[in-house]
């Protein structure tokens, strides 16, 4: 390996040699002696076409390629001094060419970052760390910062690195001139590479109007030429990012070994818990990682002499010279130096971090730090005596259907419901408060008009508080018009219980139920008159397969939720035992948000979730006046009608559960309060119906429900893509009805389009 200069001329401060005509932008241009010639390498910024390019004084352009939108040329200039220039449209650019300096990290170990306002503390450990533990002896940082306005971060990087034993030649880059006019927003510079911010993007800082030249895509083209071809090898990363510590061959080796001369780098994010109050991040406060993270940021290791000469050096990507997957190298992206701020849930879900006990260990012993460390959780009792489930749930002028769904889950188990109403006008709210003072319910006015939020979520946020529900073993939040049918064993939560074993969560997927053809309202058995449901395979509309999650009561999450129980403890996440309605284990990515299955995780073998989400015609009449208990501002209009209304093929499952429920329902009759309380929903009900469609509104809408056309489409979504679900029944030809639900078929629509 050569030796670099000694530590006396070690630091190196130079510019890129940035020349600018008008609006097109020569990011440098690098000289080689040829002879009695000289090859040239310009480097232009991107938003120049190549066809405006033409050979000016002295200059015969030999070859154009295009990075991204950003040209390069190879040239030669005529004679081995002398002015040249290029003509670029109406432009003339008269050409100042520097000598490469290759020689300065010739045969060196190099370390090549870009600053982004990383402070001089972050720099000096980067720099430290890395020659420490993987063999870095040189390092080339492209500094952002304007000319002039870091003097004392340069003075002193290289008096405190010099210090840095077995660093042994470190240059800092600045771009020579402001770049780009002061009139230009950042955003709308062509230095700033279109991004999403997170994936890898060079961002310009807002504002600002200086523009380094450091979003170009030929950028690592340019510094290969200028200063790194002639390194051993060249390490891709960010001054926030940290090579992992390994055995065998550090990462420079393995590139200059590697079978294309370059290596595979894959990032994976890591985070503090938490900084102390007015302190900066640390690499040292990095502790934590994302349970369920995905995915890596790419970064490559290039050995210039090994890897072929016709590669291309890209930001995530050495093109021309694909790395072998098992010789990737791992690193880890410290994100609160990436993304400073005041507190890490502004970069990170804090539910997803866990602390890592390899980052803990880093820490500690390699940054001599003592970070803010995770609070221990522990879960509640994993084993109970019992299995007794609670229900919390919402409603709204649902009088003639209390009963049955009472009476049905009382009928297969469930020992607790907890019932909020808010502005019933058939004797929802009586009925329920009755039922509360004859210990069958209990019953809360719905506190969602102080609260400010949306009447489920405040019913759920007020539940937490309600001893019902603290005390349960099993919690679920559900509406009226579902029920719970459960397959295996004799139909009831015990089965199911002892089905899922250890378990402590299940997701019981909808199935939706449509109005089996029936328009007129009676008081009957929901679970008896509607026997019609979509397919299990059904992935679209996007609501058929959302789910509602039974889950043990220990504490690993914070509280209830529609689906599924939020606010995860993060340190409890590997207590989760979560299945799906098969009994199959759910993924972890959807510890966090998940709230509809997937084709990988639906199941229906021990328990769906029967949907009864429309009824009949007239019913659903009612339903649509009274609007809806979580998304309020939404109508259940001709769209909701369309996409919930399912009746392809017959389903009785639950209708095995008929005798018992009838048993519960006629106990509950008995009382002959509670059978006036029904009696006079019922009738309520009817009357509000009569008064809906008398209107030329409803009338209209109660005959387009009812039509030919509507109960077709609702034996087809099947054979819908989500566009037709998203725009609505009249997007589908009169030819896609007449054909026979059973063939295979497929119907869509581009969005924004009609057929009518």
């Amino acid at each position: 390996m050569a030796k670099a200069a000694n530590k006396s001329n070690f630091f190196l401060q130079t510019t890129l040699n940035v020349q600018q005509a008008g609006d097109v932008t020569l990011l440098d241009a690098i000289s080689h002696a040829d002879g009695d010639n000289r090859k040239m390498q310009l480097f232009f910024a991107a938003g120049t076409p190549p066809e405006q390019f033409r050979a000016g004084k002295g200059l015969e352009i030999i070859e154009m390629r295009s990075l991204g939108e950003a040209p390069m040329l190879n040239c030669i200039a005529k004679g081995k001094s002398g002015p040249v220039s290029i003509d670029i449209g109406n432009q003339t650019l008269k050409i100042k060419a520097e000598d490469p300096e290759t020689a300065v990290f010739a045969g060196l170990n190099v370390g090549f970052a870009i600053r982004n306002g990383e402070s001089l503390e972050t720099t000096l450990e980067w720099l430290n760390y890395h020659v420490t533990h993987h063999g870095m002896n040189a390092a080339l940082i492209l500094d952002r910062a304007k000319p002039q306005a870091d003097k004392a971060y340069a003075n002193q990087l290289k008096n405190k690195a010099a210090k840095i034993k077995g660093l042994e030649r470190l240059v800092l880059l600045r771009a020579k001139v402001p770049l780009g006019r002061a009139d230009l927003p950042a955003e709308s510079h062509p230095f700033n590479v279109p991004g999403a911010p997170g994936k890898d993007r060079m961002e310009i800082p807002k504002g600002d109007a200086w523009n380094s030249p450091l979003g170009e895509l030929q950028m690592f083209e340019l510094l290969r030429a200028r200063f790194l071809d002639h390194a051993r090898a060249v390490m891709n990363i960010e001054l926030y990012d940290l090579v992992v510590i390994g055995k065998g061959k550090n990462v420079f080796d393995r590139a200059v070994v590697a079978s294309n001369g370059c290596i595979q780098m894959d990032g994976h994010q890591i985070y503090p818990w938490r900084v102390r109050n007015g302190d900066e991040a640390t690499f040292g406060d990095h502790i934590c990682r994302q349970f369920d993270a995905k995915g890596t940021r790419k970064r490559w290791c290039i050995a210039p002499a090994t890897a072929k000469e016709n590669v291309v050096w890209r930001l995530i990507r050495v093109v021309g010279a694909t790395p072998a997957p098992e010789e990737a190298v791992p690193y880890l992206r410290c994100m609160a130096l990436r993304h400073p701020t005041d507190t890490v849930s502004k970069i990170v879900p804090k539910t997803s971090l866990i602390e890592d006990e390899n980052l803990l260990a880093m820490s500690q012993n390699i940054f001599k730090h003592k970070p803010v460390r995770t609070p221990e959780e522990n879960a509640g009792l994993k084993c109970r005596d019992t299995n007794r489930t609670a229900i919390v749930t919402t409603m709204k002028n649902e009088g003639p259907f209390i009963l049955e769904w009472l009476a049905y889950h009382r009928a297969i188990g469930v020992d607790d419901f907890l019932v909020y109403t808010n502005d019933c006008t058939d004797g929802t709210d009586t009925m329920l408060q009755m039922l509360q003072d004859k210990g069958i319910v209990q019953h809360r006015e719905n506190p969602f008009k102080t609260s400010g939020l949306k009447p489920q979520h405040a019913a759920l946020q007020a539940s937490d508080d309600e001893p019902m529900i603290q005390n349960a073993d099993w919690l679920i939040c559900m509406d009226v018009d579902e029920f719970i049918n459960i397959k295996c064993g004799a139909g009831r939560l015990d089965d199911l219980y002892e089905a899922i074993g250890d378990a402590n969560m299940i997701s019981i997927t909808w199935r939706l139920f449509g109005n089996s053809d029936l328009h007129e309202f009676k008081d009957g058995l929901i679970i008896e008159d509607y026997d019609l449901c979509a397919h299990e395979l059904i992935r679209k509309p996007h609501q058929a397969w959302g789910f509602k999650t039974l889950f043990h009561n220990i504490g690993i999450f914070k509280k209830m939720g529609v689906h599924r129980p939020k606010g995860l403890k993060p340190q409890l996440w590997e207590d989760i035992n979560w299945v799906n309605g098969s009994g199959a284990q759910m993924p972890s990515d959807m510890y966090r948000n998940g709230w509809r299955s997937t084709t990988e995780t639906y199941g229906y073998d021990l328990v769906q979730l029967n949907h009864y989400a429309v009824r009949c015609a007239e019913s659903f009449l009612v339903k649509r006046d009274r609007g809806r208990v979580n998304h309020v501002d939404r109508d259940q209009g001709m769209a909701y009608w369309f996409r919930m209304n399912n009746n392809a093929m017959k389903e009785h499952s639950i209708q095995r559960m008929v005798p018992a429920v009838r048993a519960e329902l006629d106990a509950l009759m008995a009382d002959p309060d509670i059978a006036a309380a029904h009696a006079h929903s019922v009738k309520m009900h009817s009357e509000k119906i009569v008064e809906l469609k008398a209107g030329e509104n409803y009338a209209a809408f109660y005959k387009e429900l009812t039509s030919p056309r509507l109960e077709a489409l609702s034996k087809l979504h099947a054979h819908f893509g989500a566009n037709v679900f998203l725009l609505g029944p009249e997007v589908v030809p009169d030819e896609v009805l007449e054909k026979d639900p059973n063939e295979d078929f497929f119907f869509t629509v581009e969005k924004g389009e009609t057929t009518h």
